[in-house]
């Protein structure tokens, strides 16, 4: 097997050792294997997404990032139908996109949300 270095901060490092024990895994590796095999099959379920579609999409960041997602947002006017904005916590927000459009654009839409490192969480759930 194929052996890959990564690279993580003290947080991202806490946050998997937690992981690891609650969910029972043998070891970090395996708990990231876990996450990769969840991310590849995430991935594989958006692409084959394929017309017009229903969707919603959370957003969680800090709020000092709410100018990264307004910038994210005027960019895809057209295809959301409701955005929520709420603080969850000390400063964190969530945003919540309800969707109506074609997949594609709904796709690269979430896709400049995933691939912000400002975002803390990003997930697509298509209807």
């Amino acid at each position: 097997m194929p052996i890959v270095s990564i690279s993580l901060n003290d947080e991202i490092l806490s946050e998997l050792d937690k992981l690891q024990t609650s969910m029972g895994f043998s070891g970090r590796s395996e708990a990231i294997r876990a996450g990769i095999r969840a991310f590849v099959s995430e991935e594989k379920q958006k692409a084959d997404l394929a017309g017009n579609i229903h969707a919603i999409l959370l957003v969680v960041h800090n709020d000092e990032f709410d100018h990264v997602v307004s910038g994210i947002t005027h960019n895809f006017e057209d295809l959301i139908t409701t955005h929520l904005h709420s603080k969850i916590e000390k400063e964190k927000c969530m945003e919540l996109f309800l969707i109506d459009g074609d997949a594609e654009k709904v796709s690269i839409m979430t896709k400049d949300f995933q691939i912000n490192k400002n975002m803390d969480t990003v997930k697509l759930v298509a209807l």
